[in-house]
């Protein structure tokens, strides 16, 4: 089976997996309406996840280079489908967090960091940029179908209590199904190591390695801050809700669009840019980073109270291409940086630490700034900090851009 076709089978487990901690892209309305729960308490539920996610990831530094993905990836879906299960009770705020609590620890700390090492390892130097491209496409393409079959349910149950349970239901099934399909292809890996000592020792000097080199925290530190404005992209559904008066049903359809769709127009063109443009991941990053600081600054000075709803429906969008391009090789400079592909999981499960950390807080920020300060002035407040976030973000990889610059010179200098 060549690098493509197993790429195909790693993307359909990755464009599962989240379905169900990303209920918000779809069911944001009718979780507040229906399931009574706060821009606040969802945002909650989000620092609950990442603290989960974060603490447990360091965990993941030791497993995904000790264990086989044969049996992380698989485990990590079913875990998740049967925390779906329970969340289609709609249980109380407290169970709510427990799943996420769970589904933080099967998603992000055994699945994705596996993932993440699988998809570098298929690739060359020179292909990072278009093989984390087309998996960020191809889940794009996963995720459209999948919450377009759940947002279907959810109409043809009503639109209520009812649908957003068949919803979750919904989700749940092709979960489990994934997982199960995914233990049955996957192929086992050989774990470095003949005896079981010096498999755990080689992969503690992996560890080590990447704790104590500078871009590997730089480079974490871009994926930090790609994320940090990802995040803000959610707040546009419940935008154009209060400012644009959008319909609940199309609603749920643009959030589609802008969670998922979006991954299969930035995902090839943030990977062939990166690698055919720019011919580097991280000069890609450095300069779309001050692109959408830039965009963000003029979207906000449209007269959005009385703009046509569909232009302020493309301006959104036309923003979130713009960060889901970044986010599709924001894990490509690892491999740009010399990190060894022996230690690429390591490597991986530090960038997932350092680079999903903003989910910690950001979603509850967001959410609070939005409780706390009415109509657009809210609104504008998030976008704001998404620009400061975009702003660091180039500091950050110019920095990056020039290490590596130098890198490259003192290997010429030394081969000479």
């Amino acid at each position: 089976m060549n690098k493509w076709a197993r790429l195909c089978f790693l993307i359909l487990g990755g464009g599962t997996i989240f379905k169900l901690s990303s209920m918000k892209d779809v069911f944001y309305v009718p979780m507040q309406s229906d399931w009574g729960l706060t821009n606040t308490q969802i945002g909650l539920s989000f620092t609950v996840y990442t603290i989960v996610q974060t603490t447990g990831l360091f965990l993941s530094l030791y497993i995904a280079d000790r264990y086989s993905k044969k049996i992380l990836l698989p485990f990590g879906l079913i875990g998740v489908g049967l925390c779906g299960l329970y969340l289609a009770t709609l249980p109380s705020f407290t169970g709510y967090l427990i799943c996420f609590a769970a589904m933080a620890f099967f998603a992000d700390v055994v699945y994705w960091p596996v993932l993440l090492k699988a998809v570098r390892l298929l690739g060359t130097k020179e292909e990072q940029g278009r093989m984390f491209g087309f998996l960020e496409a191809g889940r794009g393409v996963v995720d459209v179908i999948v919450a377009s079959g759940a947002l279907f349910v959810f109409v043809q149950f009503g639109e209520g209590k009812a649908g957003m349970q068949a919803g979750l239901l919904f989700y749940t099934v092709i979960t489990l199904a994934a997982g199960i399909v995914t233990y049955f292809i996957v192929d086992d890996d050989k774990v470095k190591g003949g005896e079981k000592t010096s498999a755990n020792m080689e992969v503690l000097k992996g560890i080590k390695h990447v704790l104590s080199c500078p871009n590997v925290w730089l480079a974490s530190l871009g994926i930090f801050f790609v994320y940090a404005a990802y995040c803000g992209l959610t707040y546009f559904i419940p935008f154009l809700k209060d400012i644009y008066m959008l319909p609940v049903a199309l609603v749920g359809a643009y959030g589609i669009i802008n969670q998922y769709a979006l991954k299969m127009v930035g995902g090839p063109i943030g990977g062939l840019l990166a690698d055919k443009v720019a011919k580097s991941p991280t000069v890609y990053l450095k300069w779309t980073f001050l692109i959408s600081a830039v965009a963000m600054l003029v979207f906000m000075q449209l007269p959005h109270q009385t703009m046509n709803v569909y232009i302020g429906m493309v301006a959104t969008l036309g923003f979130g291409a713009i960060i889901f391009s970044q986010r599709a090789i924001f894990f490509a400079p690892m491999d740009e940086i010399g990190t060894p592909r022996e230690y690429a999981g390591s490597a991986m499960a530090f960038g997932c630490i350092i680079g999903y950390m903003p989910a910690m807080f950001a979603y509850t920020l967001y959410g609070y700034l939005l409780d706390t300060n009415s109509g657009i002035t809210g609104y504008n407040y998030v976008f704001s900090v998404m620009i400061a976030f975009s702003l660091m973000g180039f500091i950050c990889s110019t920095i990056l851009v020039k290490r590596i610059k130098k890198q490259k010179l003192a290997a010429e200098t030394a081969t000479a």
